[in-house]
């Protein structure tokens, strides 16, 4: 008579049998992941977060990764004694700003993450939107209403750019070649100036632009929530537009939320805003019947 198994490695087994209608949907499909948040400053998440990023890639997954910056940017914009300002969400952008986000953005966070990726067994490739005529950037505009005059006002915020065309030839040729490409959220526009561009949003475009299945958007909170905490599982346009005209979302949720809603309404699949603090939080809204984090289909 055979031993009985490990409960261990019978429930290893169990969880592979249900990853794999997952595995199966999604092979050959393309994910586009934005990492960012605090996580990025944690090597053990940061680990984590190559190994399922290289996982995603050698099971027939082709993941696009774009990296934010916003605290390394902050910090290394506190320790310059340059200071700066947000709008909706988004960092008022100066020419002394925008040279220290690209310096930030495309030379440390960049490879840095790269080399994680190495360490855990992948091929990635480092690139910003400047390079290969990927990325052309126009300059964002924002208007706020003057809450005694009710007049709109338009804002300026600076070298802060939005993807106007996306030349995908780059990623499909990194991709093609077995690895994985690794994006600054940095562009030039037709004016050639270099603008600095919200990471969701180039995450959103990117998305768009390549068909994806799905949009990962990593942050600092577990996903969208109510007004009591508690966590919004499922969401639609509808609902989004809902929540931000009774103040239910702000700030930085807001390009995050637009991002989600861009994306889907432009042809991807599904978007999803999830916790990068949590380990594994990605394979888990994957390759799990429970998911985790909010889904946000059209």
């Amino acid at each position: 008579m055979s031993a009985a198994p490990d409960p261990a490695m019978l429930a290893k087994a169990e969880t592979l049998t249900e990853a794999l209608p997952y595995l199966q949907r999604y092979a050959g499909k393309t994910f586009v992941v934005k990492y960012g948040g605090h996580a990025m400053g944690n090597p053990e998440l940061a680990r984590d977060f190559a190994e399922d990023v290289v996982l995603l890639k050698a099971v027939g997954i082709n993941p696009v990764v774009v990296h934010g910056g916003g605290p390394q940017i902050g910090a290394m914009l506190k320790k310059l004694g340059v200071e700066s300002a947000f709008v909706d969400g988004l960092r008022v952008t100066d020419a002394e700003t925008a040279r220290v986000a690209e310096m930030v953005l495309s030379g440390a966070i960049n490879k840095e993450l790269v080399a994680w990726i190495g360490q855990a067994g992948g091929r990635a490739v480092g690139i910003s939107g400047k390079d290969g005529g990927f990325v052309t950037a126009e300059k964002v505009t924002r208007t706020t209403r003057d809450p005694d005059s009710n007049i709109e006002q338009a804002i300026d915020l600076g070298f802060v750019g939005e993807p106007k065309r996306i030349d995908r030839t780059i990623l499909d040729t990194i991709s093609a070649s077995g690895m994985i490409p690794v994006v600054a959220p940095i562009g030039v526009g037709d004016d050639g100036h270099t603008y600095n561009i919200n990471a969701d949003t180039m995450a959103g475009a990117i998305a768009a632009a390549m068909g994806a299945s799905r949009l990962f958007l990593l942050t600092d909170v577990m996903g969208v929530l109510d007004k009591s905490g508690r966590l919004l599982s499922d969401l639609d346009p509808a609902a989004i537009a809902a929540l931000r005209a009774d103040g239910t979302i702000s700030g930085g949720m807001i390009p995050k939320l637009e991002t989600c809603v861009t994306a889907v309404e432009a042809g991807v699949d599904a978007a999803v805003v999830l916790d990068g603090r949590v380990p594994h939080a990605m394979l888990l809204e994957i390759f799990t019947a429970r998911g985790a984090g909010t889904l946000i289909r059209a």
